[in-house]
């Protein structure tokens, strides 16, 4: 059964009304910057430093995923989860958890885009400026 574990983020985020706005992958760094409901000149980054697994999904396809029973711990509106023996965890390479012993599975849910990470270190999050959000020729 999926346990969710709320972390608490600051500022707090109606997940409902906020979306993934830009994600970049680089050799060193996972950077997933989110709006912040009601402020248009900052975002809130969630980074992570080192190897991870990720999964970006729009919200319908993440409720209707078929776990065993249903989540416990899940908070309406609320953005951030540790989350544990859910099916996007137990289905990774076991080979590539272990080498990362102990990987912790991550949750961000918006009303739109969601992420999971999987991943051996714990996140930062800091509130920064929205950029441009750039774009490829």
């Amino acid at each position: 059964m999926p346990r969710y574990h709320p972390i608490s983020v600051l500022p707090e985020i109606d997940c409902v009304q906020s979306d993934l706005r830009e994600l970049r992958w680089t050799d060193d760094a996972v950077v997933a910057d989110f709006i912040i409901p009601g402020d248009e000149h900052h975002a809130l980054r969630v980074l992570f430093t080192n190897q991870v697994i990720i999964r970006i999904l729009d919200e319908m396809p993440l409720n209707t995923e078929s776990e065993s029973t249903p989540k416990e711990g899940l908070v309406p509106h609320h953005f951030a989860y540790r989350v544990e023996e859910a099916t996007f965890e137990t289905t990774q390479s076991q080979t590539w958890k272990f080498t990362q012993h102990p990987a912790t599975h991550y949750r961000f849910v918006t009303g739109w885009t969601c992420l999971d990470v999987l991943s051996a270190k714990e996140p930062t999050f800091q509130v920064v400026k929205r950029r441009p959000i750039s774009t490829f020729d």
